[in-house]
């Protein structure tokens, strides 16, 4: 079991996590909480696979969000020849018990896949948040030390996206810095405050080692932006994309 997404709804936690090591076989699973030490799991595990001949029914690294009554969770998945991984949603009432038949599958097709150089052959580890009426997804784009690094798309609806740029939000860092093999698996967290912050790990060698790490997240018009807590350097966009994936 890995990557755990958590929830709180009605003083309940509600944990979201993957299987791991079944390769196609591996799907997102549902337990609950009082305390957030103790969980019972959904007895319907697992809850949630994807469906259709565009993927090979496979779902890790889950995320979820609350809006208007509804928990929207976001995983990836492959394609049928699990070479490209992509995104899918799904959606049920939050007051239901989140048991295999709660969910509905809100796509015929990614909801982003792989398409700009950078990505390469894989767009995972989606992160969502919402910030004045939008929604906005974290990604990590291309697999493991190819570098992966950390895209953002925004939505209207929670369901169709838009890139925020043509290149990545966080890039992996310069020859010789702790994460010159990637930034990657981002994590969004908006405090009690307002204060965003954006946490990833990274490594300088190749996945030998790991390092945990965080950025300060501003919001302008436009979108967000990171900044390096250490030095105040504003890691920006360079462009604008035109990449509608879901059209």
């Amino acid at each position: 079991m890995a990557a755990p997404a958590a929830i709180v709804l009605d003083q309940k936690v509600h944990l979201f996590y993957q299987t791991y090591g079944n390769g196609r076989n591996d799907a997102i699973c549902h337990a609950v909480s009082d305390d957030g030490i103790h969980f019972v799991r959904n007895p319907t595990n697992p809850i949630f696979r994807p469906t259709g001949e565009w993927n090979c029914g496979r779902a890790i690294d889950a995320d979820v969000i609350e809006h208007e009554g509804t928990l929207f969770l976001y995983c990836a998945t492959r394609d049928p020849s699990y070479r490209i991984q992509m995104l899918v949603v799904a959606s049920a009432l939050t007051d239901s018990d989140f048991g295999r038949d709660s969910w509905t599958q809100m796509c015929d097709a990614p909801i982003l896949k792989p398409e700009l150089p950078w990505e390469k052959n894989c767009i995972e580890a989606p992160s969502v948040c919402k910030h004045a009426g939008r929604f906005y997804m974290f990604y990590a784009g291309a697999y493991n030390n190819e570098p992966q690094q950390i895209g953002c798309a925004v939505s209207e609806d929670g369901i169709s996206w838009t890139r925020f740029s043509d290149y990545p939000l966080l890039p992996n860092g310069k020859p010789g810095e702790w994460n010159s093999s990637e930034s990657r698996h981002p994590g969004v967290f908006i405090d009690d405050d307002g204060e965003t912050y954006l946490f990833f790990q990274g490594n300088n060698d190749h996945g030998k080692t790991w390092y945990i790490s965080k950025m300060n997240v501003e919001w302008e018009k436009a979108g967000p932006f990171p900044i390096r807590p250490r030095d105040g350097y504003q890691f920006r966009p360079k462009a604008k994309s035109s990449h509608t994936p879901c059209e």
